[in-house]
């Protein structure tokens, strides 16, 4: 729709990725700090690990991170490649 109304494609493709981050970076917030609070429970089962190392809380954030761009990727490129009149008349 918003293509239709003239909205540009490199307009839209920032929209949808930039949701998709808001809410990937929400969700390592929440993420983030339960985990700080249940490390200590954790603490007695991880041997030779420290549960707190910054290094596996980086690594994992960049995965989640990739994995989150990547699925905000898809739909933004194909909301990009619909025809604009092909969705005036579906909606």
């Amino acid at each position: 729709m918003r293509i239709a109304l003239g909205a540009q494609r490199g307009q839209i493709l920032r929209m949808i990725l930039a949701n998709g981050v808001l809410l990937t970076a929400l969700g390592l917030a929440i993420g983030t700090m339960s985990a700080f609070a249940l490390t200590p429970l954790l603490g007695g089962v991880l041997l030779d690990v420290n549960p707190r190392d910054p290094s596996i809380f980086f690594s994992i954030a960049s995965v989640l991170v990739a994995a989150a761009l990547a699925a905000s990727w898809i739909p933004a490129r194909r909301a990009t490649r619909v025809d604009p009149m092909e969705a005036l008349r579906y909606e």
